[in-house]
């Protein structure tokens, strides 16, 4: 898998929610829920995904806050891979 470059990097956080921060060679995002029950419910539903792509985030939470962090690992930076997760994710926060 090929990194990303910095411009193609930039195209790619345009496509995404605006909660996407761009740093470090990671993009991450805060996702806020009611209670620990619906940010729990949330973690589950994103394993699924995790599994399905076979790309497994970063992430914590902390009661109703879930941090999401991506990249990927094995190429040393962000590929395509980690903006479909992403999209991914933000298509399941918009139903949650």
């Amino acid at each position: 898998m090929v990194c990303l470059s910095e411009i193609e990097i930039r195209e790619r956080m345009d496509l995404l929610a605006s909660s996407w921060k761009f740093k470090n060679h990671v993009i991450e995002r805060e996702f806020i829920f009611k209670d620990f029950t619906q940010a729990f419910a949330f973690m589950n539903s994103v394993a699924l995904i995790a599994e399905k792509l076979n790309h497994h985030p970063n992430w914590s939470n902390v009661y109703n806050k879930v941090m999401i962090a991506l990249s990927t690992h094995d190429a040393g930076g962000l590929t395509e891979l980690d903006f479909t997760f992403a999209k991914e994710v933000d298509k399941l926060f918009i139903l949650a």
